[in-house]
């Protein structure tokens, strides 16, 4: 089955959690975390996380868009993630292993993203370890952008690995997905998608919800 995760980065920061309450048809609620030195934008932090969690049961797909993110990884998972997907541009081969494994210490779920000019080949030394891999289809750090097709190739290559190496991984990607590109990425393997703008921007967000299961 194919998984949405609803990016709250294009909810009403005023009305946070009715807007969560909007997307309760969802599967994950995608929480970008961003420092304004990883990424050129700043957005939330543990605090906001901490009141999520208070005022929704659903899964927590928390991605840290932030430098040495091994500094920050369980008190993520203390203030109520799930999963918390780090990554691998964002420090070195040896900290990126090292905040895996504080992740799974925490009994929560472990991830790794990959940024567009970042080769599929990347992935190769966390696989085995990992419960998901977000593939960005845009730079990361701002809302809105438009997809990038050209990441498709490393869709299929990555779930190639997956399917090789660590069947249960779930492959995520995150940026521009729509209507119009939803079952492009489905077609490319992977089984999660975050959509922020084209959930919270539609006339009916369950409908949406449907829609972009493809």
């Amino acid at each position: 089955m194919i998984k949405i995760a609803p990016s709250i980065l294009s909810a009403d920061f005023a009305n946070l959690e009715r807007d969560i309450k909007k997307i309760e048809t969802a599967d994950y609620v995608h929480v970008d975390v961003m420092d304004g030195v990883f990424v050129p934008n700043i957005s939330i932090g543990i605090p906001v996380l901490q009141s999520i969690r208070k005022v929704t049961d659903m899964f927590l797909d928390v991605h840290l868009m932030i430098t040495e993110p091994v500094r920050y990884v369980e008190q993520f998972c203390d203030a109520g993630a799930d999963l918390v997907t780090v990554h691998v541009e964002s420090d070195t081969e040896e900290n990126t292993h090292k905040a895996i494994d504080a992740i799974h210490a925490k009994g929560k779920k472990a991830g790794i993203v990959l940024k567009p000019k970042t080769p599929a080949e990347a992935v190769l030394p966390f696989l085995d370890k990992v419960e998901l891999i977000l593939v960005m289809t845009v730079e990361p750090g701002f809302g809105g952008q438009k997809f990038m097709a050209d990441m498709m190739p490393k869709v299929t290559a990555i779930r190639k690995l997956i399917d090789e190496k660590n069947p249960a991984c779930e492959l995520e990607v995150d940026g521009g997905v729509a209507p119009d590109t939803c079952k492009t990425c489905i077609d490319a393997g992977a089984n999660v998608l975050v959509a922020g703008s084209a959930v919270y921007k539609a006339a009916d967000i369950p409908a949406r919800i449907v829609e972009l299961r493809g």
